[in-house]
């Protein structure tokens, strides 16, 4: 399972683990992905305390539902520009990292550059880039939208290529 945590969307996907690692695709759960979306948390008149929560039960809710056995997550990116924005957002890092905890599920956090560089080539792609790398790389008629389902399709995929990689060569990458 992939997650790219926000505090107005978070994007997460629950690819299948298959034989056919190197081959992902994206449709029906047959074709490789057992569900993908985003949780979408209101803003209007609700403290930050409260879309906390309601990321908490949402994330809990999906890892009960789906039953991932490894959870990955993108790591924090701070930009010297807004540094407010990381702090805000380690907010919502946390609770996901809390829930993933809680359900003794295995952790795998990945940088936002090498799920980038993993999914085009580019450690700096843009959002649109890596919207078309996972259309191309799963095969889609659409690019997966919002963005952020596509972050999370290309996180979980990045985890399981890796995965897939430390079971070749023995070595933890």
């Amino acid at each position: 399972m992939g997650i790219d945590p926000g505090l107005r969307l978070t994007g997460y996907a629950c690819l299948e683990d298959s034989a056919a690692l190197s081959q992902p695709s994206l449709g029906a759960h047959a074709c490789g992905i057992v569900e993908a979306g985003v949780f979408r948390l209101s803003r209007a008149g609700r403290s930050l305390s409260d879309r906390l929560g309601e990321l908490d039960r949402d994330i809990r809710d999906a890892i009960g539902r789906l039953k991932p056995e490894v959870v990955a997550v993108e790591g924090l990116f701070a930009h010297y520009k807004h540094p407010a924005t990381a702090v805000i957002m380690g907010h919502g890092r946390g609770v996901v990292l809390l829930a993933v905890q809680s359900a003794g599920l295995e952790l795998v956090e990945l940088k936002p550059a090498s799920v980038k560089k993993s999914m085009t080539g580019y450690g700096q792609a843009t959002k649109a880039q890596m919207q078309e790398a996972v259309r191309g790389t799963f095969g889609l008629d659409e690019v997966p939208s919002p963005p952020d389902v596509a972050d999370a399709i290309a996180i979980a995929w990045c985890a399981r290529q890796r995965a897939s990689l430390t079971a070749l060569t023995g070595e933890r990458s």
